[in-house]
């Protein structure tokens, strides 16, 4: 099982969740609005102080935890429908989960998700 992480800009959500509602076997998604900041990664020229900002940009969090044949499909999906050319579109992180356990039944692993 993996865990996906996934930062995306607002504007983009519905078209990132109608998108991932087309793979069969996910289960589903949990969705935040977070806010946070990125480094300005320009050239800058040597003799130049980096930009840094105190300004925070919102975006949305999605956590999606799925079986391992799915990671790639929906990196995919994430990818192509929260592009848009600009700097910012987001970030994808993917991570090994060891166990899922469903609360109401008991239900473990591969079955609890």
């Amino acid at each position: 099982m993996k865990q996906l992480i996934a930062f995306i800009k607002p504007h983009k959500l519905d078209d990132v969740m109608l998108a991932l509602h087309r793979i069969e076997g996910l289960t589903g998604a949990s969705i935040s609005d977070v806010r946070g900041f990125g480094r300005d990664r320009s050239k800058q020229e040597t003799n130049q102080e980096p930009k840094v900002s105190m300004e925070v940009k919102t975006h949305v969090k999605l956590e999606i935890f799925c079986m391992d044949d799915l990671v790639d499909e929906v990196v995919s999906t994430i990818e192509s429908s929260a592009h848009t050319g600009l700097r910012g579109d987001g970030k994808i992180y993917i991570s090994h989960v060891e166990q899922a356990i469903r609360i109401s039944n008991g239900e473990r692993g591969e079955a609890a998700v």
